[in-house]
């Protein structure tokens, strides 16, 4: 399992640390990936995603899944995101035609 948000695609970044003297050490930051299971209110159920903590506190800002994607530009969006951010708007779509 690949360490990446599927929702920002913030992966592994490489660097140094540097001492007091110094001397350069190379490691890697990763980002801080947690499972979680937001439910979107357009598909009427919950989806499972490994985002990372940053992302989460942006989707809760946004208003939930279904508002966040719908806000993102479809070129910031990963792969995933991006068929979620489609299946989303297509039950959007028919809930509206519907009502």
């Amino acid at each position: 399992m690949s360490r990446t948000c599927e929702l920002t695609g913030k992966t592994v970044m490489a660097g140094n640390n540097r001492s007091h003297a110094e001397n350069k050490t190379r490691r890697v930051f990763r980002p801080n990936l947690v499972n979680v299971s937001l439910y979107s209110e357009a598909l009427g159920e919950s989806v499972r995603l490994r985002i990372s903590a940053h992302a989460l506190r942006t989707v809760e800002k946004r208003g939930g899944i279904d508002a966040f994607l719908m806000d993102e530009r479809d070129s910031k969006l990963p792969a995933g995101a991006l068929r979620l951010k489609r299946r989303i708007g297509r039950a959007a779509a028919r809930g509206a035609s519907a009502a």
